[in-house]
Order: structure tokens, then C-alpha cells, then sequence
């Protein structure tokens, strides 16, 4: 049995050593970029004005996604809203413009990957205080049980999963990341 088990780890450490890092990022970029990128692109052009200034004058769906209870406050006035709040939403649509492109092309993965994290531990606080999620057991959802498609703890905790892959081994050989450290190399080497 021990050795089925060593003639099993060195076929996998010769596969890893070979092919590991590439085939790791470079699936987790492609799998972000299959099912997250258009997601989170969409929700950032929910967020987006009218007209070419649009991205520097958020839509007021974006101050209602991103503060619900302030706005409701302020009866859906965005205006009545505090200029700290004006520069969350601000930020909040940029960073879903561009930080899932710079995780897909693989250009500085792995702060950019960082960044999406943190955006999604954003995201779902918002939903569990803001929309009221923690209230909604179907969209909640719970660990360790029989339906993997929750909303929020599975979904999102997948996702970060899938993060973590490019925030800690960046974008790999197969990015633009991987490009420029071989140039640089070939220019000093």
C-alpha cells in the first residue's frame, strides 16, 4: 500500500512541478472571467449615470444598492446623502469596472484579487444588513448541508475561495503579470 501511495505522490509531484502554477491560475482567471466577470460588470453598469460623464455620476439604483437604508432615510434622494457616501458609491462602481478585468488579464493579480475579496466581504455585508439577507434563511443559507447554492455563505464563500487562488499565487506565467516578468528578466538578464 505504501507504495501505491509514494507511486501516486511522485507522479503528482512530477505533474505539479510541470504544469501546477500554470494550470492553477490560469484556471482560476478563466473560471473568474466564465461565471463572475459579466456578473460583476452588470451590476456595475446598473450603477452608472446617464450619459459620457456617466461613470463619474453614479445612477440612483447604485446609492440604493449600496446604502438601502440610508436612502430610504433620505427618501431616495441621493443628494441628502453625506459626501463620504458619494465617494463609497464612487469607488464601489469603479472597483467592480476594474478590478475583475485586472484579475482576468492577470495584471497586478494578486492585489487586484485582494481587492475583489475585500469587495465581496463588502458586498455581502451589505446584503445581509443592508437588504436584509441575515433575515432570509433561502438566501442565507448554511454550511455543511445538503444544497450548495445559497446566495450568500455558499456562493460567496466560493468565490473567495476562487480568489484566494490568484491573491496568493498571482496571475501565473499565462498573464499579462507573467509577461512582464519575463521581459524584465530578458532585459537585465
Amino acid at each position: 500500500m505504501n507504495y501505491l501511495l509514494r507511486l501516486g505522490d511522485r507522479a503528482a509531484d512530477r505533474l505539479e512541478a510541470a504544469f501546477g502554477r500554470t494550470v492553477l491560475t490560469t484556471l482560476a482567471r478563466f473560471t473568474f472571467a466564465a461565471t463572475l466577470l459579466v456578473y460583476f460588470w452588470g451590476s456595475a453598469m446598473t450603477k452608472i449615470g446617464d450619459g459620457p460623464l456617466g461613470l463619474f455620476s453614479p445612477a440612483l439604483g447604485a446609492y440604493a444598492q449600496i446604502f438601502p437604508r440610508a436612502m430610504a432615510a433620505a427618501g431616495f434622494d441621493a443628494s441628502q446623502l453625506a459626501p463620504w457616501q458619494h465617494g463609497i458609491v464612487m469607488a464601489g462602481t469603479w472597483t467592480e469596472l476594474l478590478l475583475p478585468a485586472l484579475v482576468v488579464v492577470g495584471l497586478v493579480t494578486r492585489l487586484a484579487a485582494l481587492g475583489m475579496i475585500g469587495f465581496v466581504i463588502v458586498q455581502t455585508a451589505t446584503d445581509l444588513v443592508g437588504h436584509g439577507a441575515l433575515a432570509d434563511p433561502a438566501a442565507l443559507g448554511a454550511w455543511f448541508d445538503r444544497s450548495p447554492d445559497a446566495p450568500i455563505l455558499d456562493q460567496r464563500l466560493i468565490w473567495i475561495a476562487l480568489l484566494s487562488i490568484p491573491a496568493v499565487l498571482g496571475g501565473g506565467p499565462m498573464s499579462v503579470d507573467g509577461w512582464l516578468k519575463r521581459r524584465a528578466q530578458a532585459a537585465s538578464g
